[in-house]
């Protein structure tokens, strides 16, 4: 897996958060707001991937679930690792720290698409990307818009406001090429519309199934 690391510092550091990584694998394909924190009871510190907030509750509140995360042991190993080393290495230069582990070349990636519709909502599917067998990036959302479907990537809310004053969204995670972005979204958009289909067969199958198992009730002729 081809990648590089970015690390920046935070300056004001009154809570836990003592720093930021971002994480580009080739030169395609960019996620932001990873953070580094520290456990200040055992002087440790820990990689925290970007996260949403969930409907689900548990005995300590809100559920939250990451955006996007490693998927083998040795891979998060590898790039945890790689991620507080590179802070470590921006705290004894004071300078931008980064770790380069990429040729520059496209990221091999595959997707998921399940679609998704309910009344009201303008969602109309929820996609995963891979890449490789060692990260997955979740809650990519597939929407209806007046030209047809578009991808939208995980975002978050900013502290800024439009000319409309409504809260300006920033994405988590997105392509960095027009060239790599045209080829994820339309993988994406492709991968949708062959789910979309064989979710409408299987729901037709579904309703023809059920209206032979109902009894048909029959008046009495008087």
């Amino acid at each position: 897996m081809q990648y590089s690391i970015r690390v920046n510092e935070v300056k004001n550091k009154e809570g836990n958060v003592r720093g930021f990584a971002t994480l580009v694998f080739g030169d395609a394909f960019k996620i932001t707001n990873i953070a580094i924190l520290e456990n200040t009871e055992k002087g440790q510190l820990f990689v925290s991937m970007p996260r949403y907030k969930t409907n689900e509750h548990d005995e300590n509140g809100s559920v939250y679930k990451d955006i996007c995360n490693p998927i083998t042991k040795e891979f998060r190993e590898e790039l945890y690792g790689n991620i507080l080393a590179a802070y470590e290495n921006l705290q004894q230069d004071k300078e931008q720290a980064q770790k380069d582990n990429s040729m520059k070349e496209a990221p091999e990636f595959s997707v998921a698409v399940s679609p998704y519709e309910r009344e009201g909502s303008n969602i109309r599917g929820l996609a995963r990307i891979y890449f490789g067998d060692s990260f997955i990036v979740s809650n990519i959302s597939i929407l209806q818009g007046k030209d047809g479907v578009f991808v939208s990537m995980p975002s978050y809310k900013t502290r800024q406001t439009d000319e409309y004053g409504k809260p300006v969204y920033q994405d988590v995670c997105y392509p960095v090429t027009k060239e790599f972005r045209e080829k994820l979204y339309g993988e994406i958009i492709q991968t949708y519309e062959r789910e979309r289909e064989k979710w409408k067969v299987t729901a037709n199958e579904k309703e023809v199934n059920s209206e032979k198992k109902s009894p048909v009730r029959r008046q009495k002729s008087r």
